[in-house]
């Protein structure tokens, strides 16, 4: 099975992915673990998204295209794979069906779905320990000692990126560049959508009913 995981930021598509993958006993990745990857390594593909970020210019579609397609060579032994939040445009989108060849398609795509004032919320509250990276969230998992890490004692902050107003524009982004791929995806009549606003194991049940079917 070649499955597609969508959606929004703050519908918990990382934590599903990995327990959907899990299940499926296939590998999984997400296009920001691949750039991580490759600049780490300093691969060519890595060199060349390196040079149009310095230069603070998006990286072009058909460079993160390759870095997949050399993650699905490298992983098509394995009985299938699992795409995490990949494709994000319709050009990539496109552009993937067509690299993986005639008959060699995605076969299941699966788009949580999560109201944007329940994303709002999941995302303006997440707060990071400056110091272990720890994850918390001022509804539902605070910290027990305002403004100290659990963990480790160190200082919680909120992120500017997780800031009411930057959520907003996220969200819109996500809302402009994502739509056209719901719709696409749709079209091939391979897309489920899946209600994300629901207990973490009743979404991960959807989730794994939807491939099976």
């Amino acid at each position: 099975m070649r499955v597609v995981l969508l959606g929004p930021p703050g519908a918990g598509k990382g934590t599903h992915a990995a327990r959907v993958a899990g299940e499926m006993s296939v590998p999984m990745v997400a296009s920001g673990d691949l750039f991580r990857e490759h600049q780490k390594n300093d691969t060519s593909l890595g060199r060349l998204a390196r040079s149009y970020m310095e230069r603070g210019v998006l990286v072009p579609d058909q460079i993160t295209i390759d870095m997949v397609m050399d993650w699905i060579v490298k992983n098509e032994n394995k009985g299938g794979f699992l795409l995490d939040g990949f494709p994000r445009t319709l050009t990539q989108a496109s552009a993937l069906e067509e690299s993986l060849g005639a008959g060699s398609g995605i076969d299941r795509v699966l788009y949580i779905d999560v109201p944007i004032k329940v994303l709002i919320r999941r995302l303006s509250g997440r707060q990071v320990c400056g110091s272990c990276q720890s994850i918390y969230h001022l509804e539902f998992s605070p910290v027990k000692s305002i403004g100290e890490c659990d963990n480790c004692g160190g200082g919680v902050y909120q992120r500017e990126d997780d800031k009411k107003e930057s959520v907003l524009r996220r969200l819109e982004v996500y809302r402009t560049e994502t739509e056209p791929v719901i719709e696409y995806y749709r079209n091939l009549k391979i897309l489920v959508d899946v209600d994300g606003d629901n207990d973490v194991k009743d979404v991960e049940m959807t989730l794994m009913e939807a491939i099976k079917s």
